[in-house]
């Protein structure tokens, strides 16, 4: 692997969409309500996705100094573990990557106010400790509830507040979408990982409550999300066509059946990145239905 290739690995550019999907999602809801802004949303978007690189350099850097990746890992590569790269390089790009996070940061706190600073430092703080500091929230199984949250209500209604100035109930909702989307993602990561976690010491839900509790939490991410969420939104709100984001279910169904049905890790890697790729297909199936 090339020097660019293991550090654009090291950003797991297939978890991204973590980051996109909210402020696709934010974005699209602001222009339905004429509202959209279109510098705001490159400014929040490229804000989202420094912060979710930042923190996933911080958790490369972190779980190798903790032992959680270790040479038996069967996930994908990361580089510090591999020896790609110096733990003190991925440290100073962890640091380099929450840095940047200021320069598109700079124009959001003109544009939104001081809101967005405590947000944006928040989100920062909770990115570092989610597997830094003396209590990582990934070790106290809290991890999950970071991702629903930021990657959630705070991403899609960040997005939409910097542009409309307001911030409806609806929207939270949406948030509350995306982020069950990317707590199914996190929870599959926990789930391939489950032994190697629990031999480190990291108390994930799956670790705490078993692999039957995070097959479970998995089908309900997916199913209460992708389904239930915009058919709900759909019918109170009155935009039929947002009730479109629920056919994310039948792409969705191999991979629930991998999850229910297996342990190998290679086949459980596939789900994490095509869960990835649902949140994405969901975001846009969302984004223009609710837009007709």
């Amino acid at each position: 692997m090339s020097r660019a290739g293991v550090w654009i690995s090291a950003m797991r550019p297939k978890t991204l969409a973590a980051g996109a999907a909210p402020v696709i999602m934010g974005t699209a809801m602001a222009y339905e309500a004429d509202a959209g802004h279109a510098p705001s949303a490159l400014a929040a978007l490229m804000g989202a996705l420094l912060i979710q690189i930042g923190t996933n350099f911080a958790n490369d850097y972190f779980d190798f100094v903790k032992g959680a990746d270790t040479a038996a890992r069967i996930g994908p590569v990361r580089a510090t573990a591999a020896g790609l790269v110096r733990p003190e390089a991925m440290r100073r790009a962890m640091i380099l990557a929450f840095a940047l996070v200021f320069v598109p940061g700079a124009y959001i706190l003109f544009r939104g106010g001081w809101p967005f600073l405590v947000v944006g430092l928040v989100s920062m703080l909770c990115g570092f400790l989610y597997t830094g500091g003396p209590w990582p929230l990934a070790y106290l199984g809290l991890g999950d509830l970071f991702v629903l949250v930021f990657f959630g209500p705070v991403a899609v209604g960040g997005t939409y507040y910097l542009q409309a100035g307001a911030l409806p109930v609806e929207v939270v909702w949406a948030g509350v979408a995306a982020g069950l989307f990317s707590t199914a993602i996190l929870t599959v990561n926990n789930l391939r990982d489950i032994d190697g976690d629990r031999a480190a010491g990291k108390r994930t839900l799956a670790v705490r409550f078993g692999g039957g509790f995070a097959r479970a939490e998995y089908v309900m991410a997916i199913l209460s999300g992708g389904v239930g969420i915009p058919i709900f939104l759909a019918m109170r709100y009155a935009h039929a066509y947002a009730a479109l984001a629920a056919l994310v279910v039948l792409p969705a169904i191999p991979c629930i059946r991998t999850v229910l049905t297996s342990k190998d890790g290679a086949a459980l890697n596939k789900v994490l990145a095509r869960t990835g790729q649902l949140l994405l297909l969901f975001a846009a199936l969302f984004s223009i239905g609710w837009s007709m």
